[in-house]
């Protein structure tokens, strides 16, 4: 409610439960020149029950008093703000000043949507709903971020005193959450807990120094979150440049050492990935360890999985890593070969089921059984990191175009679809149409062969093809046998050859390549004798 007298204006609580507090007049003079301001809070600020003035520059200056958590805060010929504020700068069409009030039930209300948003979020990526609600009570400073997100977002509705409903909410929040999600990956969990440093890019500290005057600036609460997220980069980075220069390394630096990992690729983890240095050596790092062990990896090859993916350590056991590999088990993979398949790409077990589910979901969809899906996840795991939609179905699309079977050459090579379509799969099929092949020779040909499109044109195709036409074969040949491409040019063709062309006999082309040192040999020596015989 608003009261105005002799040019002061005051504001106390409607809420008739909100104790009533006598305000006292100040005046509250601007020495300096004044746009629109809209007064906002996070919602972990103090309890702010009413701000609200309006003045213009020929007006006579206005008092303000405020009522927060049940103190009022009166501010005299005073620049700066109560802690835990923030404010924007918008100016209306009139030039006058407003400060628009934001109760702090909307405020809570925000917040709460905000979790619920991000809550829905990680259940999308595979986190049980338990999990979730557990991993939002320690995501505070990220949650502030979301928080001034909206605010930034809809900088208008606050100035004007609208409040947001819950679809702007998602609207705003949810294309955001999966802009994190594509940058991060399945890192994203990680990036959260640690917000702001592993999100915050290095140059972000000279922007925020000067902010611009059409965006939301930091409240004192949200510099100070920052202060303390970039004091956790900043102990982090002390731990990696500590280590080494002390007599006593940190527990979990001399079990690494131990199991064989190089203290300078320690410091290397730990400076791409922070939240490393803070896992625990008994409560992460050791049980990990002993559990990739007992599946059968050797303890000379933990280093390597580490430092490929040091957020492995970082996953609880029960809650998530073994849960991960029962459900990736059904899905095919075989689970005689964890070792094999960890070894290749430990990240497999940082990915969300719904991430999992997808690609498997794509590969059915391709034609392929689940006998050949899950020898795919076990040959080349890294099929998952592909995205569905960005990757393995514009890949797809092209080798329909050319008339090669996608399913086919998935089962056979998937990795083939982590190819760039403009610059290692497309210079493949136009070099062999430039050489006279048609586009159904092309397809037969990776059809049979799918690495065939792994190759790189000037280092594989172009030498082995030169050489090719010196051997005397039709050019069908190749169409018959596309797997000379993947031999050695100097080890294996040009050696074989000679052999071939010295003993005065003709093999094919398959002959000549594919056999053993032992077969080749006989088949040789009897072709020989039966030259021999015939003279």
């Amino acid at each position: 409610m608003r009261t105005q007298q002799n040019n002061h204006i005051f504001f106390q609580p409607s809420n008739p439960r909100i104790p009533s507090i006598n305000p006292t007049p100040f005046p509250f003079p601007f020495p300096f020149p004044m746009k629109a301001f809209t007064l906002f809070g996070t919602s972990d600020t103090l309890s702010l029950f009413g701000v609200a003035a309006l003045a213009s520059s020929s007006s006579p200056s206005p008092s303000i008093s405020i009522s927060i958590s049940s103190r009022s805060y009166a501010f005299r010929n005073q620049r700066s703000f109560p802690q835990r504020l923030f404010f924007c700068r918008a100016e209306n069409a009139d030039g006058s000043v407003s400060l628009v009030n934001v109760p702090p039930n909307l405020l809570l209300a925000e917040r709460e949507e905000a979790k619920a948003v991000l809550n829905l979020f990680l259940r999308k990526q595979g986190m049980s709903r338990v999990n979730a609600i557990r991993k939002i009570k320690q995501l505070d400073l990220f949650i502030d971020h979301l928080i001034s997100r909206l605010h930034t977002v809809y900088k208008t509705r606050y100035l004007v005193g609208r409040e947001l409903t819950t679809l702007e909410i998602r609207d705003a929040l949810i294309p955001y959450l999966d802009e994190l999600l594509e940058e991060h990956g399945d890192n994203l969990v990680d990036a959260l807990e640690y917000f702001p440093i592993p999100i915050v890019k290095e140059k972000s500290e000279e922007i925020d120094q000067n902010p611009p005057a059409d965006i939301i600036e930091p409240s004192t609460t949200h510099a100070s979150s920052l202060s303390s997220a970039n004091s956790k980069k900043l102990t982090a980075m002390a731990r990696v440049s500590d280590i080494g220069e002390t007599p006593n390394l940190p527990p979990h630096v001399v079990y690494l050492e131990d199991l064989g990992m190089d203290l300078e690729v320690i410091k290397e983890v730990i400076r791409k990935f922070p939240a490393f240095a803070y896992y625990s050596l008994e409560g992460k790092i050791k049980p990990v360890v002993e559990f990739l062990v007992d599946l059968g990896i050797a303890k000379s090859d933990i280093p390597v999985i580490i430092s490929k993916r040091p957020q492995l350590c970082g996953i609880s056991l029960t809650e998530n890593l073994i849960p991960t590999m029962a459900f990736l088990e059904d899905l095919g993979v075989d689970k005689k070969k964890w070792a094999k398949v960890i070894y290749r790409f430990p990240a497999l077990l940082t990915y969300s089921r719904s991430k999992l589910q997808a690609t498997v979901d794509f590969l059915y969809e391709m034609g392929l059984s689940s006998e050949e899906v899950g020898k795919v996840l076990t040959r080349f795991p890294s099929i998952i990191s592909y995205s569905v939609e960005e990757k393995l179905r514009p890949t797809a699309h092209y080798f329909h175009s050319v008339g090669v079977n996608g399913g086919v050459l998935m089962s056979r090579c998937p990795q083939a679809f982590g190819l760039n379509i403009e610059t290692s799969l497309k210079p493949v099929t136009e070099f062999f149409m430039q050489k006279g092949y048609h586009m159904a020779d092309v397809a037969v040909m990776a059809s049979r062969y799918g690495a065939l499109y792994t190759f790189s044109v000037a280092e594989n195709l172009v030498p082995k093809w030169e050489y090719f036409l010196t051997m005397g074969y039709p050019k069908s040949e190749l169409v018959k046998f596309p797997q000379y491409f993947g031999y050695s040019l100097e080890e294996r063709i040009k050696r074989r050859h000679e052999i071939v062309k010295e003993s005065g006999v003709r093999l094919l082309l398959n002959q000549v390549l594919s056999l053993s040192d032992e077969d080749f040999d006989r088949v040789l020596k009897r072709k020989v004798k039966k030259k021999n015989a015939c003279a």
